[in-house]
């Protein structure tokens, strides 16, 4: 009797003890050991006898918790009506938002929550506005808000935290005010939010106004400030600003702030700021540098010009990741090193699993430096071999690949075969390649295409207008120009920036406001006169003025066209690097659009008449001068 008593008990107290082990594990992420026990469970058929221990909300919290939501899913709908709280239903929501594979399954179950009559507690409506900010669905995020007026709900300081930052995300700065001032508590985390929205839809000037007010303000307002600053061009500010945060408050730059610092560095092109980024970080970590700023690294450098650089450093990471290898093969794809990426790549699947991202570059690589059979290959081992389903990114550059290299017929036979619908970057790379290789009526057809797309954008435009006009049909260019002055559509002016002592200096063509302008032009005839002696002629074949029929006119028609190639915003920008370094000193000079054939053409010479070594990043890659030749090797 007394053992029968026993062994009741026992049986008793076992689903809360394993109740008790199944929330040890969702707390700590042990899936492992979490699925041994629901074996144990299942065998032991404990579930079943027992339905009112509620071991299978344990076992629903177990696998939400650890990411496996097809798990958590089934067994929430296997829990019965009566067993489940707001708890399990938030708990799968928060799973579908943060590991679920398509963000729809999440709004679903946030629908069906609302027809069940769930009580909706922060916890599922933050869920909710973090998935509206990562799929930028406003729709949505609107209709969430307003479920929260309808039932009445308090707005919590982590909630309007969330519905600000879905704000932010998508570039509605007013909203974002507007909650934050609607807010009766904030923390440092509302400010923040805030001074995010501003200082990038804003600018730095406004949002210094924010930061400065900030009553309390943590790494992150810092990194927020600084990095708007750098990303922006203004070197100087965020100097004194990171001087400030570091010698003064005692706040340390930790992985998170270095990344972001480095990232704006990227964007801007600012190397000097980059370097001291760089420094500070083999002081903090020494060889043992996070993979995250490591990895920043790689791409501030790439991206600012010094790929060499770029490389050391990724060579002696001590952990690469897909992440990693991608920032690396990018940077070397811009920079026109398409063998020495084809060369490293074995070595990169030993390491890390190819993504999407990672075929990309490949493929970027294949099409920059005219590696066309290789390109093939690649793409069409894509699937087979790699397992990875070609998406239309990978076509467009395949289709690039086969423009480049003057194979357009094949390039419009890809575009046919797609899966999918071309889109304004497969069809305008097949533009560029008509540019290039003179196929002036598929060009024609390929326009009306891409007005439907993108009406505005003059590029296109400016393409098959300097196409008519090498065809000797100027009436029709001129007829494509006339209709972009109509619509008011202006052309993209192309700007030049170069960092000297700090700070950023731009340059557009003819520009005259630089405080250094006489010293410029005066740099710039006497550029002009060497290049002249060196067997420079002026390329003004694209060189088009209204009126003008493109070819050879008079002699003041000719002197009009040479003397507006020589003002070109990347001459400029030399002729200032030029009067602003030491002699010898590398010139690293950044271009928002592509650079034209007369500044390659006379660049390449500079850079042998100076001794300087020129690096131009256009909007397409990286341009190495040096020695009188270029790393594309003119093919671009």
């Amino acid at each position: 009797m007394k053992c029968s008593t026993i062994n009741f008990t026992t049986l008793q107290s076992l689903p809360a003890r394993f109740r008790s082990l199944l929330r040890s594990c969702a707390r700590n992420s042990s899936l492992s050991t979490g699925k041994k026990l629901h074996a144990v469970i299942l065998t032991s058929g404990l579930a079943s006898s027992s339905p009112n221990t509620f071991l299978l909300n344990a076992l629903h919290h177990l696998y939400a918790s650890c990411g496996v939501t097809s798990s958590a899913r089934h067994l929430f709908y296997q829990i019965p009506r009566s067993h489940k709280d707001v708890t399990d239903w938030t708990t799968l929501l928060t799973s579908l938002v943060q590991h679920g594979t398509k963000p729809s399954e999440g709004f679903f179950f946030f629908k069906e929550m609302r027809k069940e009559g769930v009580v909706l507690d922060d916890v599922a409506m933050i869920s909710v506005f973090v998935l509206c900010t990562r799929v930028e669905d406003l729709g949505m995020g609107r209709q969430a808000q307003g479920c929260l007026v309808k039932m009445g709900l308090g707005l919590g300081v982590k909630v309007c935290n969330a519905i600000m930052n879905m704000y932010v995300k998508c570039g509605l700065v007013e909203e974002v005010r507007r909650v934050f001032c609607e807010m009766n508590e904030r923390n440092v985390v509302s400010w923040s939010t805030l001074l995010e929205g501003v200082v990038k839809w804003e600018g730095v000037e406004n949002g210094r106004v924010v930061f400065d007010e900030m009553p309390e303000r943590n790494e992150v307002g810092w990194t927020i400030m600084i990095a708007g600053y750098v990303g922006n061009g203004f070197s100087r500010e965020g100097f004194l600003l990171l001087d400030e945060m570091v010698l003064r408050f005692r706040l340390g730059l930790n992985f998170v702030t270095l990344s972001s610092i480095l990232s704006a560095c990227a964007q801007s092109g600012d190397v000097l700021m980059g370097r001291w980024v760089h420094v500070y970080a083999l002081k903090g970590m020494g060889r043992e540098m996070h993979i995250m700023v490591g990895t920043a690294l790689v791409d501030m450098y790439a991206k600012c010009g010094p790929i060499d650089m770029a490389f050391k450093v990724f060579k002696y990471l001590p952990k690469r990741n897909v992440v990693a290898w991608n920032a690396m093969l990018g940077g070397l794809a811009m920079h026109g090193r398409g063998k020495f990426v084809l060369d490293i790549f074995p070595k990169m699947i030993e390491e890390a699993k190819p993504d999407d991202l990672t075929f990309m570059a490949v493929l970027s690589a294949c099409s920059h430096s005219g590696l066309v059979d290789q390109g093939y290959h690649y793409f069409r081992s894509l699937e087979s071999e790699y397992g990875t389903t070609p998406k239309i990114e990978h076509y467009a550059c395949m289709v690039d690949i086969l423009g480049r290299a003057g194979h357009l017929e094949e390039a419009v036979m890809l575009i046919k075969k797609m899966p999918m619908c071309p889109n304004e970057v497969v069809l305008g790379s097949l533009l560029g390649s008509c540019n290039a290789h003179g196929k002036l009526q598929l060009g024609e057809r390929i326009l009306q295409e891409l007005i439907q797309m993108d009406g505005h954008n003059t590029e296109y435009h400016v393409l098959l207008s300097n196409m008519y006009v090498l065809e000797g049909k100027q009436d029709k260019a001129n007829s494509l120009r006339q209709i972009l002055k109509s619509k008011g559509i202006r052309k993209v002016p192309g700007v030049s920036s170069i960092y000297v002592g700090g700070n950023i200096h731009q340059f557009s063509a003819g520009d005259k406001s630089h405080p250094l302008t006489k010293e410029i032009y005066h740099a710039l005839n006497n550029m002009i006169q060497r290049l002249r002696l060196a067997g420079y002629v002026p390329n003004t074949t694209n060189q088009v003025f209204p009126g003008s029929d493109g070819r050879e006119g008079s002699s003041e028609e000719m002197e009009e066209k040479e003397q507006a190639l020589f003002l070109h915003s990347e001459k400029l920008a030399v002729c200032f690097g030029h009067i602003s370094t030491k002699p010898g000193a590398p010139l690293y000079i950044f271009k928002n659009l592509r650079i034209c054939q007369d500044c390659h053409s006379a660049i390449k010479i500079v850079s042998k008449i100076y001794n300087r070594e020129i690096v131009i990043r256009d909007r397409n890659r990286f341009h190495c001068f040096k020695h009188g030749s270029c790393s594309c090797s003119d093919y671009w």
